[in-house]
């Protein structure tokens, strides 16, 4: 029984892999991209591509009782106005969100890389704190992605600096990362906001784990460290085991419901969303929007490989 579960692991993260390299392929985007059902996938994990279309998402979320953060496409951007352009989609969504009533249930997710980390962490940092001011003004907050390792500092630092001004700015750590736990008992102070993830870019072994199953351990251990510090720990997971130990240790800690979030990605598990939602949980939703889809789709993919075969059947099916 071992040996079975040791090579199904091993067959998943390898696929894992292959996925991961696919997400950086232009050749591989291009076959999606012109695939003939394509769209009708990408519509199923990615609320559309204009602000009116998040908006409307996000309406239909908070009738079902489900809280939305909302991620605009787009990473690793080297053009200065592209930056600002993403910058200036961020203030007309979050003017969109006040005067729909709808920021009470709804914050922003935000990579610094698509405001220009890799051009200059300065930069980002000057556009991150409009959106933040933005955020603070329609009375919403701002969580602030993570992205791979290279940038891990880099992120933690500029989150610090924006928090002086706005406290209940959010930050995302990888439960895949070495370092995650230490990072999980560090930042877990008063007021801190952070997503704990498992985590979906290709890294090397010096730096993460490899084994799903390590992951998940660290995950856990990850919990435990957020559970018991005073922040608000907001656990990213579809994973039925996952979810039930957050239960157990947030009840363990004497943490109420109001004390802590789950998050699951659009398209994934709603059943599950509304559950934990008619639970009496604060149960949010990460809905991303825009065209630059499929990078992000791709480390879907990647994070839970049963979608692959979905995925696959899209892109032979013809219309």
């Amino acid at each position: 029984m071992t040996c079975g579960r040791d090579a199904g692991g091993y067959a998943a993260d390898m696929l894992r892999s292959v996925i991961l390299a696919a997400a950086r392929s232009s050749k591989i985007e291009r076959l999606v991209g012109t695939a003939p059902v394509t769209r009708s996938l990408v519509r199923r994990y990615v609320a559309g591509e204009t602000t009116a279309h998040a908006v409307a998402t996000t309406r239909t979320l908070a009738a079902d009782g489900l809280l939305a953060t909302l991620d605009y496409l787009g990473e690793d951007t080297v053009v200065v106005e592209q930056a600002d352009a993403t910058r200036d989609e961020y203030l007309g969504l979050l003017a969109a969100l006040k005067g729909e009533g709808l920021a009470g249930s709804t914050e922003v997710s935000v990579k610094l890389s698509a405001l220009g980390q890799r051009i200059d962490p300065e930069l980002a940092y000057d556009r991150a704190r409009e959106i933040c001011a933005a955020a603070a003004d329609a009375g919403t907050t701002v969580t602030i992605d993570m992205e791979d390792h290279t940038v891990t500092d880099s992120t933690l630092e500029i989150v610090q600096r924006l928090r002086e001004d706005h406290p209940a700015t959010g930050a995302v750590l990888q439960a895949y990362l070495r370092r995650t736990e230490d990072d999980c008992k560090t930042h877990a102070v008063p007021d801190s906001r952070i997503r704990l993830c498992k985590g979906a870019y290709k890294e090397p072994e010096s730096v993460a784990y490899q084994r799903s199953l390590d992951v998940d351990r660290s995950y856990v251990r990850c919990i435990n460290a957020l559970m018991a510090g005073e922040g608000y720990p907001m656990l990213a997971t579809h994973d039925p085991r996952l979810i039930e130990i957050g239960i157990d240790r947030a009840r363990w800690y004497d943490r109420g419901k109001e004390s802590f979030e789950f998050q699951m990605l659009y398209g994934i598990r709603p059943t599950e969303q509304l559950r934990l939602a008619a639970e009496g949980y604060r149960m949010r939703v990460y809905v991303p929007y825009g065209d630059q889809w499929y990078g992000y789709l791709m480390r879907r993919m990647a994070e839970r490989p049963a979608n692959l075969a979905v995925f696959a059947r899209s892109l032979w099916t013809k219309s």
